[in-house]
């Protein structure tokens, strides 16, 4: 977790950019465009996807930053949330023309095949779709356990909740995601 004097400083640079500040945009970018990024990656698992997202991602931080509210999550988290469901929007849109050019690139260097990718972008699309099926703490508190590496302590400590609840939250909604991804064909 973040420490307070961090989540202060990225709170108020994200309230400058929502009354268009664009120098505390830029540095609201520096301090945290290599964990998005990160994010990005670890979700879309190709750089040239990771980077056009994210670009994606800051102009809609910057569209919506008058709208964040601080009680509700720590900037971090906002924009992680924003990157994440960015990310799992473009795994589930339908682009032949990405799949293509992603099937000549890995046949050129010995990746995965076609079949192995297309299988791929299934298998996130119907993780997508069982996720959408949590409760919203439930999803959040495993999003940031997978995504940002958060142990239960931490989550609770970030979520404010009781260590028990968020571990419970946690629990369920992994039995869920389990049932769930066993029913599809």
């Amino acid at each position: 977790m973040a420490p307070p004097a961090q989540v202060d400083a990225l709170g108020e640079l994200l309230s400058r950019s929502a009354l268009g500040d664009r120098a505390a945009f830029a540095r609201l970018y520096q301090a945290t465009s290599s964990k998005l990024y990160g994010v990005a990656l670890r979700i879309l698992r190709r750089e040239d996807w990771a980077e056009e997202v994210l670009q994606e991602c800051y102009v809609n931080v910057w569209r919506h930053a008058p709208e964040y509210n601080a009680s509700r999550a720590a900037p971090m988290t906002w924009m992680t949330s924003i990157v994440r469901n960015r990310c799992l929007d473009w795994l589930r849109r339908p682009n032949p023309e990405t799949l293509a050019e992603g099937a000549e690139e890995a046949l050129a260097d010995g990746g995965p095949g076609p079949l192995d990718q297309l299988e791929r972008v299934r298998e996130a699309g119907a993780i997508a779709r069982c996720l959408r099926g949590l409760e919203a703490k439930q999803r959040q508190a495993i999003a940031l356990a997978f995504f940002d590496g958060l142990s239960h302590a931490e989550l609770a400590q970030h979520l404010r909740e009781p260590l028990g609840t968020v571990k419970t939250w946690v629990r369920r909604g992994l039995q869920k995601l389990k049932t769930c991804l066993a029913e599809l064909p």
